[in-house]
């Protein structure tokens, strides 16, 4: 899989990166580069986002929480999407995902 890279200055949610739960086994890596001031959190959801009228509830990564440095983590158990929750500051917070498995695409 390409790298899917997700940014947000300020406050609030990134957009998502859908991953693909058909992968066996399924296996993601990420991490995150901060500019400037700023306290984010990964986190994944169980739900379909790309099925009309869902509402995702979105858990926090267990160990990306709360940071305010560069990170990087992994997914070694299925998810549906992933994004990057700014919680506080006026920076930037960039997520690169990567999905292993998926050849050329």
């Amino acid at each position: 899989m390409r790298a899917i890279i997700l940014s947000k200055t300020g406050t609030g949610s990134s957009s998502v990166a859908p991953m693909d739960t058909y992968i066996s086994p399924f296996n993601v890596g990420f991490g995150i580069v901060v500019t400037g001031t700023v306290n984010y959190t990964v986190q994944h959801t169980f739900d379909n986002v790309l099925q009309d009228g869902v509402t995702p509830t979105w858990y926090a990564h267990p160990t990306i929480a709360s940071k305010t440095d560069n990170q990087d983590g992994n997914y070694a158990f299925p998810v549906t999407a992933i994004k990057l929750l700014v919680n506080s500051g006026t920076g930037t917070a960039t997520l690169t995902v990567i999905q292993a498995g998926l050849v050329g695409a």
